[in-house]
C-alpha cells in the first residue's frame, strides 16, 4: 500500500510557483533561496490537516470537490505569505543564508527528539479549537525548538483542524547508545478554556548524528487533549 500526503505536492507547487515569480519580478524583496522554499513550505505544511490519498479513487474524490479545493487553494496562499514573513525575520542555525556563514554542528553524542504532534478539541462540542496557545514545557521551562521556524508557544490556526506541532532542539549525551526517559508537559492558558496541563514521557536513544533518525522514529503523535470551556 502506497500513502501519500497529497498536500505536500499542492504546497510545494504554489510555493515554487510564488517564489518564481518573486526571482522574475522582485517586488516583494524576499530571498528565493531553495532553503527559504523548504522552509516556508515546512511552515505552511505543520499548520494544515494533511491530505493522504492510497488510490486514484482517493485523488479523484479530492479534485472533485471543488469548493474545498478552492478555499485550501486560498488557505495555502495566506499561509505562504505568513510564512515568507516569518521564514524572512528567522535567523536558522546550520543553515547558510545569503551573506551568512553556517554555523558548525554541535559535538555529540545526542538525543534527537521526534516531531511531537497533536490535537486539541473543545470538550463541550467536540470541535476543534483555533486562536489559542498551546506550550510545550519541561521542568516548568520553555522547550527549545531545532529553529525559529517551529514555535513555542505554538498557535493553533484556524484551518488546522486543532493540530499542533513541535520539534525541540536535541539534548547533549554522555555517550552513544544511552536510553533516556524525558517528561515533556503541553500547557494551554486560555481564559475562555480552564488551565490545562498536559503530560508526556518520550524515550530516546542517544546517537552521534545531530537532527537524525531512525525510518519511523520523527514523530511522536500525542492522544487528542479536550479543554474544558469556563462557564
Amino acid at each position: 500500500m502506497n500513502i501519500h500526503n497529497r498536500l505536500e505536492d499542492e504546497v510545494l507547487k504554489k510555493v515554487n510557483e510564488i517564489f518564481d515569480e518573486e526571482e522574475a519580478k522582485q517586488s516583494m524583496h524576499f530571498c528565493t533561496c531553495h532553503q527559504c522554499r523548504l522552509d516556508v513550505a515546512c511552515y505552511v505544511l505543520n499548520r494544515m490537516p494533511p491530505l493522504y490519498t492510497v488510490s486514484g479513487r482517493g485523488l479523484a474524490h479530492l479534485e472533485s470537490d471543488y469548493q474545498d479545493k478552492l478555499q485550501r487553494e486560498a488557505d495555502i496562499v495566506s499561509l505562504i505569505k505568513e510564512g515568507i514573513d516569518h521564514v524572512s525575520n528567522a535567523k536558522r542555525p546550520h543553515f547558510p543564508h545569503a551573506d551568512e556563514k553556517e554555523e558548525e554542528a554541535p559535538e555529540g553524542p545526542f538525543y534527537n527528539f521526534p516531531q511531537i504532534v497533536g490535537r486539541i478539541f473543545n470538550s463541550s462540542n467536540f470541535e476543534p479549537v483555533f486562536d489559542i496557545s498551546v506550550s510545550l514545557l519541561a521542568d516548568g521551562e520553555m522547550v527549545r525548538m531545532v529553529n525559529p521556524n517551529w514555535q513555542n508557544p505554538y498557535r493553533i490556526v484556524s484551518n488546522a483542524t486543532g493540530v499542533y506541532s513541535f520539534w525541540p532542539y536535541p539534548k547533549t549525551a554522555d555517550a552513544k547508545d544511552l536510553r533516556r526517559e524525558f517528561e515533556l508537559e503541553l500547557a494551554v492558558d486560555d481564559p475562555a478554556f480552564k488551565p490545562l496541563r498536559h503530560y508526556i514521557k518520550v524515550t530516546l536513544v542517544s546517537s552521534n548524528d545531530f537532527l537524525q533518525y531512525e525510518s519511523g522514529s520523527r514523530i511522536y503523535n500525542v492522544e487528542d487533549i479536550y479543554l474544558v470551556p469556563e462557564e
